[in-house]
């Protein structure tokens, strides 16, 4: 069986020691870091997400500047809330919760924040950052993804590793994020032809394409690293409800040699690094004022 990489224990892990650090920066520097989610909507998923995000806030000591919309809010009020925490001192990162209803422009959302603000690192700004190999604010997901492999010591260079999906969002930066650490990267999608083939060739496999149980262990090779991003919600002949991955976990966990679970796997490191990347927009404003 896989050794299974825990998301739950290493969150738990790096936010206390955001917390312990946020603790001996906040008299330093007069106050604490700030982050604000903005939300629209009644999305049930998005509200749970958003809940994590505020209490894990509240726990590192990262005040949270939470505002939730009605749907009936104008693309023009959400872009004046925006100008208004990038000119907020005490906002050091803001995140916009998406998906956004149909009828918001997200792109244009997205690129009005100020970049050093932007705690998604989905900015134009930081996605080039992140091309070039410059520092920089880094995608909440896909640099949880990065942890995970260096907490399980995964060797990444020289790997071969093959990303199903392609996403903005997870696909392209995690794929980015493997190259900038000498992994061999093939980027697969819905049209990719022989997608078992290849992705039987992978040492480190990542799933990110919201399809439930997509991935099976015909598709794995032998003791593979098996990262599982995706999240969905299935009901089962009972009328049960439960969340599942992109992976077929029982079959594939007698394959991989390591396998991240669902839930409890990569979910509790994006809240994670929304914090760390919170505390570094704030270390980065007083570093270079």
């Amino acid at each position: 069986m896989a050794i299974i990489i825990d998301g739950k224990a290493l969150a738990k892990k790096m936010q206390a020691a955001i917390a312990e650090e946020v603790a001996q920066l906040q008299p330093k520097y007069g106050r604490p870091p700030g982050l604000a989610v903005l939300m629209v909507g009644d999305n049930p998923a998005s509200a749970a997400y958003v809940k994590n995000k505020e209490t894990a806030c509240h726990k590192a000591g990262i005040t949270s500047f939470g505002k939730h919309f009605p749907a009936s809010v104008t693309q023009t009020e959400l872009e004046q809330i925006i100008d208004e925490l990038n000119a907020d001192d005490r906002v050091d990162g803001i995140l916009i919760q998406l998906p956004l209803p149909d009828k918001f422009d997200a792109i244009a959302l997205l690129n009005r924040l100020d970049p050093d603000k932007d705690a998604d690192g989905l900015h134009p700004n930081n996605l080039g950052k992140l091309a070039r190999g410059e520092s920089g604010l880094r995608s909440c997901t896909p640099a949880g993804v990065m942890e995970l492999l260096a907490e399980a010591k995964i060797d990444i260079a020289g790997k071969n590793a093959v990303v199903i999906g392609r996403s903005i969002l997870v696909g392209k930066p995690v794929a980015l994020m493997l190259l900038e650490e000498n992994a061999t990267v093939t980027i697969a999608h819905s049209r990719t032809k022989n997608l078992a083939e290849i992705t039987r060739k992978a040492d480190i496999l990542i799933a990110a394409i919201g399809r439930p149980e997509f991935v099976t262990a015909e598709m794995v090779k032998p003791n593979a690293v098996v990262i599982d991003v995706g999240i969905n919600r299935i009901t089962d002949y009972e009328g049960k409800s439960r969340l599942v991955g992109d992976v077929d976990y029982a079959s594939v966990s007698e394959v991989a040699s390591h396998i991240t679970p669902v839930p409890g796997g990569v979910g509790p490191m994006t809240v994670t690094m929304l914090l760390h990347n919170t505390l570094w927009s704030y270390k980065q404003k007083f570093f270079t004022s």
